[in-house]
C-alpha cells in the first residue's frame, strides 16, 4: 500500500508539477475520462547519454486499483506538448485570451495508437489496385479482376493483394489459368493477403521471363504442375522477377496513396506508425510534412539489404530528431508466412511433412550483415514467423552484440523481431538475454486460429503467438496490425490479446497466452514508444509528452471484451491538432 500511495503522490506532483506558475496553453481539453496510460516491464536501459532510463511512473503490476485511479479530467497543451492534467478547474489556469477550449462530452480519452508494424505504402495502393481481401471464393476474386480490367488502358499492368485461399471452400490456390481467363493480353499479378505469395497469369511470367527452365531463386520457389510448368504462384524472392517488371507508380500516384492510407489510421485512432514503405514513399511523406499536411508520425524503416554506404546516406537525408518523420531501423526477412507454410521452421510442418518452410538467408552470411550494420549505429528489426526464423535472428543479434564489444560501447540496440508467431521454448531466454523486442500483431491470430496448429501441430501451437509467455519472462512488447494485411483498426488486435477468440467468440486458441487490458493497451503504446526508442516522447499522456490521443465512444478497459470490437473513434489528435473528428 506505501508503495501505492507513493506512486499516486507521484502522479499527482508530475501532473501539475506546472500548475505552480502557469502558462497559458493553446488548447486545453475539457470534461474528459483521461486515461494516462500504462507501462509494461521494461528492461534496464541507458539513454543518448549513457545514464538510466528513467523508471515508468506507474506499471500494469501495481494493480488495477491503481491504475483506474489514473484518471484525469482535462489537459492543457502548449506547441504540441502536454503541459498539464488535472482537473477542469486546475486546467482552467491555463487558459488565455487566444486558448482554443474544446469539450470533449465526457468520453474515454487514451494515448493515441502506436502501430508498431504497418506497410503504408502498400495500403494506399491497395485501395487504388485490385483490393481482393474478403473474396469468398476464386469465382469472386475472379470478378472483382474482371471489373478493373473493363477500366484498364491496353497492356496496363493489373495489380491486386487480399486473396486468402484458406477462406474457399476447396481451399486451393489459383493457377494462371484461372487468372488468364480474366486479365486476356494484360500482364497481371496478384499478391496474398500476407504479401509472401503471388499468383501472376501468363503474360507477366513472360514478362519476367519465368519458364520450366527456371531455376527456383535463393529464398524463394516457383510452383510447378507435374508437367514442370510454372503454375503462376510464385513464393517469396520468385515474386521479384514479375515485380521487377512492373512500371513504377507515378509522384501522383504515390501522394495519393499515401493520403489514404493516412486517412484511414487517422479515422482509427493511429497518431504513430513504424512504417516498412519504399523510399519513395518516405520522400512523399517528407513532402507532405514539408506542406503541413502530414498527419501521422511515421518512423520508417530502411531495407537491411541496401549496402551499409545506401543505408548511412539515406539515414542522413532527413533529421533523426524530427518528431514527426525520420528513419529508424533496418528491416530484414527471415523467412515467409505459416499461412503459406513458407515460414522457416526447425522441423517440418505436420501437414506438409516435406516441407520446413524457406530461410531466407544463410546464417553466416545474415551475421555478418547484421555486426556490420549494428557496427554502424543501426536498429536491427527482422521479419521471423517460423520458430527457425526467430532463431536465425537470434543468431544474428548475439553475433552482432558479440563483435561490437569494446568497439562501439555506446550504441543501443534494441533489436527487434517482427511477428514472432512460433518460437522455440528455449529461446525465449536468449530473447531476454540479448534485450530483443517482441514487435507482434495480435490480430493475425483471429484469422490463423482455424489452420495454425494443424500446420505446426499441439506441442509447437502451445509456444505460438506467445504472447504472455513474453510478458512473463521480462520480454518488451509493442503492438501493430501489419496493415494492410490486417486493417489497421487498433481494437481487432487489442480484443485478440485479451481473449485468443475469434471475433464470433466461438472457437478458442489456447487462451493461457492472453494478456491483461491494461497490458495491451501499454504494448500498443508504451510498448511501441519504447521500439522506436520514444518512450521519452509518447506512450502516455503526462506534462513534457507529446499531445497524441484518442477519443472513443466507450472505456475499453472496462467494457466486455466483443464490446471493444464495436469502438468507434470520435477523434484523433496528433501535437494537439485534431486530425479526425467524426461526423
Amino acid at each position: 500500500m506505501k508503495i501505492i500511495l507513493a506512486v499516486l503522490m507521484v502522479l499527482t506532483m508530475a501532473s501539475l508539477s506546472s500548475a505552480q506558475q502557469p502558462s497559458h496553453a493553446d488548447v486545453i481539453f475539457v470534461n474528459a475520462q483521461i486515461y494516462t496510460g500504462a507501462s509494461l516491464r521494461l528492461p534496464p536501459c541507458k539513454d543518448e547519454i549513457g545514464d538510466p532510463c528513467p523508471p515508468p511512473i506507474w506499471s500494469e503490476h501495481m494493480g488495477p486499483d491503481v491504475l483506474n485511479n489514473m484518471r484525469r479530467q482535462a489537459m492543457a497543451v502548449s506547441s504540441g506538448k502536454i503541459i498539464a492534467v488535472g482537473t477542469n478547474g486546475e486546467i482552467q489556469n491555463y487558459k488565455g485570451p487566444k486558448t482554443q477550449v474544446i469539450d470533449l462530452g465526457d468520453h474515454f480519452v487514451m494515448p493515441g495508437f502506436n502501430d508498431s508494424h504497418v506497410h503504408l505504402g502498400s495500403g494506399g495502393f491497395e485501395k487504388l489496385n485490385v483490393d481482393l481481401v474478403g473474396s469468398k471464393s476464386l469465382d469472386d476474386m475472379k470478378q472483382r479482376i474482371a471489373a478493373r480490367v473493363k477500366t484498364a488502358a491496353p497492356g496496363e499492368w493489373i495489380q491486386g493483394r487480399g486473396w486468402d485461399h484458406t477462406l474457399w471452400a476447396e481451399q486451393k490456390t489459383p493457377t494462371r489459368a484461372d487468372i488468364d481467363s480474366v486479365t486476356g493480353d494484360h500482364p497481371a499479378i496478384f499478391n496474398r493477403v500476407d504479401g509472401h505469395i503471388a499468383i501472376a497469369n501468363s503474360a507477366a511470367l513472360k514478362a519476367a521471363g519465368i519458364t520450366a527452365q527456371s531455376p527456383d531463386p535463393h529464398g524463394g520457389k516457383i510452383d510447378r504442375d507435374e508437367k514442370g510448368e510454372p503454375t503462376g504462384i510464385l513464393r517469396e524472392t520468385a515474386m521479384g522477377a514479375v515485380s521487377d517488371k512492373i512500371p513504377p507508380p507515378s509522384a501522383a500516384q504515390r501522394r495519393k496513396a499515401a493520403e489514404l492510407a493516412l486517412e484511414d489510421a487517422a479515422r482509427w485512432g493511429i497518431t504513430s506508425a513504424q512504417d516498412n514503405s519504399d523510399w519513395e514513399d518516405f520522400l512523399t511523406y517528407e513532402q507532405m510534412e514539408k506542406e503541413g499536411k502530414l498527419t501521422l508520425r511515421i518512423a520508417e524503416w530502411l531495407p537491411f539489404d541496401a549496402t551499409v554506404e545506401q543505408l548511412v546516406k539515406m539515414r542522413q537525408h532527413h533529421s533523426q530528431k524530427d518528431p514527426m518523420l525520420h528513419t529508424t531501423m533496418l528491416k530484414g526477412f527471415m523467412d515467409g508466412s505459416l499461412g503459406s507454410r513458407t515460414a522457416a521452421m526447425l522441423a517440418p510442418y505436420d501437414d506438409d511433412p516435406k516441407n520446413a518452410g524457406i530461410p531466407r538467408y544463410e546464417q553466416e552470411k545474415l551475421n555478418t550483415m547484421a555486426a556490420e550494420r549494428a557496427m554502424h549505429g543501426f536498429q536491427l528489426g527482422f521479419h521471423a514467423i517460423g520458430d527457425r526464423g526467430a532463431r536465425m535472428a537470434l543468431d544474428a543479434f548475439a553475433y552482432a552484440e558479440q563483435s561490437r564489444k569494446g568497439k562501439a560501447p555506446g550504441l543501443l540496440s534494441r533489436d527487434r523481431i517482427e511477428h514472432d508467431q512460433v518460437i522455440a521454448p528455449e529461446d525465449f531466454a536468449k530473447f531476454k538475454r540479448l534485450g530483443v523486442i517482441a514487435s507482434v500483431q495480435p490480430n493475425h491470430l483471429l484469422t490463423d486460429m482455424n489452420w495454425a496448429e494443424s500446420h505446426i501441430g499441439p506441442e509447437r501451437a502451445k509456444h505460438s503467438y506467445p504472447w504472455k509467455e513474453f510478458e512473463d519472462n521480462g520480454i518488451p512488447l509493442a503492438f501493430g496490425t501489419d496493415y494492410p494485411v490486417e486493417p489497421i483498426t487498433p481494437f481487432r488486435g487489442l480484443y485478440a490479446a485479451i481473449t485468443r477468440k475469434n471475433e464470433a467468440g466461438t472457437k478458442e486458441y489456447y487462451p493461457e497466452q492472453k494478456l491483461a487490458i491494461h497490458e495491451a493497451i501499454a504494448a500498443y503504446t508504451t510498448g511501441s514508444a519504447f521500439a522506436e526508442f520514444a518512450e521519452k516522447q509518447k506512450g502516455t499522456l503526462m506534462p513534457e509528452m507529446l499531445a497524441d490521443f484518442v477519443v472513443l465512444d466507450r472505456d475499453i478497459t472496462k467494457v466486455a471484451p466483443p464490446e471493444i470490437l464495436k469502438t468507434r473513434v470520435l477523434r484523433t489528435v496528433v501535437g494537439g491538432k485534431t486530425v479526425y473528428e467524426a461526423k
